[in-house]
């Protein structure tokens, strides 16, 4: 069942209570129908009686809440959930709790400040129209008194006043109610202290169709502008309170029609109830002049309507207009008030009409009054909650409102929905939120960590690949991959420069007897450097097919720890990507590691070429080392040793 929010609260929350007639500060009790054939009063709130406040035998003021009407046909309604526990303070316009009525969910407004003492109807359960669910101490010192005479029999009565006083003149009474099914909306008590309602706006016009829990008009009372919801489904047929008018609470401001074609019957009934003359049958006597009266009225109707006027018209003619592509504002209505019909329409069309105008459909507007935010009950709650000014938050709701997601995406609960520009694409729903580390995530964290204490220093050359490239594609077929030889190629150039396998120690350098190659691989969830032992003193072969095994076994995470932690010197390759150039970070406990880029072609001079340049193939290589124990000088000579191996003995990698 759908949840309705809806800033009119329950729409009629100071009801009596049905067990003792006692003015309630939340719940609502629906009016009784004015005859058999009406569907409900949608919207009533009134008091029966007198009016009392309680007190318990302790004599401390108690406040009950009652079930809320949220229909008129509801008879009975589900506590879905408490928005406050027992013992929390409340305030007037603060949503305490959601009722389950027969047609939806909707949440119930506090229009007294004071404290819960006691909840009588528990999450979950049902309890019928006006049946007490709750008790409100006005003091917080009054709540254990409050909760503990929930069961007793008022022990006093204090300001009791007459229920109404005697009418100084019999009301003229009203028309008979017509013979179709339909909804007297009346004017809600939207707050305890609420006499009267001034209609700010309708969000409908008349002959408009509804649905429930569609807002239909603006009203404000003596607290604040509040949204008024239909429950029932139907046509606006009748207006009687219109838009800066005033009238008491229950009093009848429109009337909704089952049915489309009860329109004309619920107009006339509408003016018996708003004091306006009502129809009536011409006398023959009148009827002979009434052709040349009607002359002139026939003429003025004709007129067409100016580009400003508004055009009241059915919704069948509305789309009929559209479908035959005929500009409303040229169509004579002969409905009620000049309303337009689809017959009227079709004569038009008959008669040739101008065509309908391009213009954008207008939309209905409402501006609250000075001083006043638009915002649900929820909302209000979240951000009096969450300490915030509801007038910094820019509402997305209906007319501006502010809606409880607004407050939560200020609050950064909750992502802000973004819109969606016109002609662009639909937003990519990106990853948020915080993802816990692997432990190899957390490990490779660590020692990323624990680099920033070494100081290393960087040195860069770019090697010739085109016989190194010559012979990789000559051994390809035997399984030897790119890694195996530049794995090889590295370990020579070790064996000639050993300050390259070296620790660095407090006390001096270590050299380390064993080359052993590590070579970092990217897997899933993390970072893991299989190691190539003694790669200067194994052929190529044997290398390329233990690193397929290590590669493997990385990927299935059954690498042992003498495979991944014993690396002397290490290389990481991001030359499969494209990159051209970039730094490896030093991992703790080595001397060096070397970050291989891709291979590219460049043109470079050539004496012995045609025009004097030649085109050739170049990768980069940059050389990370522990600056405690290596020099530059070191770091140079070492490239320099690997390129030759590299550019000109590439077939020694083969022994």
């Amino acid at each position: 069942m759908a949840r309705l929010v809806s800033s009119a609260a329950l729409l009629a929350l100071v009801a009596a209570s049905l067990n003792c007639g006692s003015t309630s500060a939340f719940g609502v009790v629906p009016s009784a129908p004015s005859s058999a054939a009406t569907r409900g009063v949608a919207f009533t709130a009134t008091t029966a009686g007198t009016k009392r406040q309680h007190q318990t035998a302790l004599s401390a003021e108690a406040i009950k809440i009652s079930m809320p009407a949220l229909s008129s046909t509801m008879k009975e309604g589900r506590v879905v959930s408490w928005l406050k526990n027992e013992g929390d303070s409340i305030e007037a316009g603060e949503a305490i709790m959601v009722v389950e009525s027969d047609k939806a969910d909707m949440d119930v407004e506090a229009f007294e400040d004071g404290y819960i003492a006691k909840i009588l109807v528990g999450e979950g359960e049902t309890a019928p129209v006006g049946a007490d669910l709750a008790l409100v101490a006005a003091e917080e010192a009054d709540i254990d008194a409050v909760a503990s005479g929930s069961g007793a029999a008022p022990a006093a009565v204090a300001e009791e006043t007459p229920a109404a006083d005697a009418p100084a003149a019999e009301a003229p009474a009203a028309a008979a109610a017509p013979d179709c099914e339909f909804t007297q909306v009346d004017m809600p008590a939207l707050s305890s202290t609420m006499k009267e309602g001034k209609v700010v706006s309708w969000l409908k016009a008349e002959g408009d169709p509804i649905s429930a829990g569609e807002a239909i008009m603006v009203v404000e009372s003596d607290k604040a502008d509040m949204d008024v919801e239909a429950f029932d489904d139907g046509f606006l047929a009748a207006i009687i309170t219109g838009e800066g008018d005033s009238g008491a609470v229950g009093a009848p401001v429109a009337l909704i029609a089952a049915e489309e074609a009860d329109i004309p019957a619920l107009q006339a009934y509408a003016a018996t109830l708003s004091g306006a003359p009502a129809p009536v049958a011409t006398a023959p006597a009148a009827a002979a002049a009434a052709p040349a009266a009607a002359a002139p009225k026939a003429a003025a109707a004709a007129a067409p309507k100016s580009a400003g006027d508004r055009v009241v018209a059915s919704p069948l003619a509305k789309k009929r207009a559209q479908e035959l592509g005929l500009d409303l504002s040229a169509v004579v209505g002969t409905g009620p008030n000049g309303r337009i019909t689809a017959s009227d329409v079709e004569n038009a069309k008959a008669g040739g009409a101008a065509p309908a105008k391009k213009s954008a459909p207008a939309k209905p507007s409402w501006t609250p009054a000075a001083g006043v935010i638009a915002a649900t009950p929820m909302a209000r709650a979240a951000a009096k909650k969450a300490k915030l000014d509801l007038s910094t938050i820019a509402g997305t709701g209906e007319f501006g409102r502010v809606t409880l997601d607004d407050v939560k995406a200020a609050t950064g609960e909750v992502k802000p929905k973004r819109k969606v520009a016109a002609g662009g694409s639909a937003p990519v729903e990106m990853p948020s939120g915080l993802v816990p580390f692997t432990g190899m995530q957390r490990a490779v964290s660590n020692n990323m960590v624990a680099t920033l204490t070494t100081p290393v220093f960087r040195a860069s050359r770019d090697i010739g690949m085109d016989k190194f490239n010559a012979l990789y594609r000559s051994v390809k077929e035997k399984g030897i991959s790119v890694s195996a030889l530049i794995a090889k190629a590295v370990a020579l150039a070790i064996e000639k420069h050993p300050i390259m396998n070296s620790q660095f120690s407090e006390e001096g350098t270590v050299f380390v007897p064993d080359i052993n190659i590590a070579m970092a691989v990217a897997i899933d969830g993390g970072l893991i450097t299989p190691t190539l032992k003694y790669a200067n003193e194994r052929p190529v072969t044997e290398l390329a097919e233990n690193w397929k095994e290590l590669v493997g076994k990385a990927r299935s995470n059954t690498l042992s720890p003498d495979e991944y932690n014993s690396g002397t010197f290490t290389i990481s390759n991001m030359g499969m990507f494209g990159v051209n150039q970039f730094d490896a970070i030093l991992p703790p406990g080595q001397g060096g590691i070397l970050a291989v880029a891709g291979t590219r072609e460049v043109i470079e001079p050539d004496a012995q070429a045609v025009l004097g340049l030649k085109k050739t193939q170049k990768m980069t290589v940059t050389l990370t080392c522990d600056h405690r124990q290596i020099y530059g000088a070191d770091a140079a000579l070492w490239l320099k040793t690997l390129a030759d191996i590299m550019e000109n003995q590439a077939e020694s990698l083969l022994l």
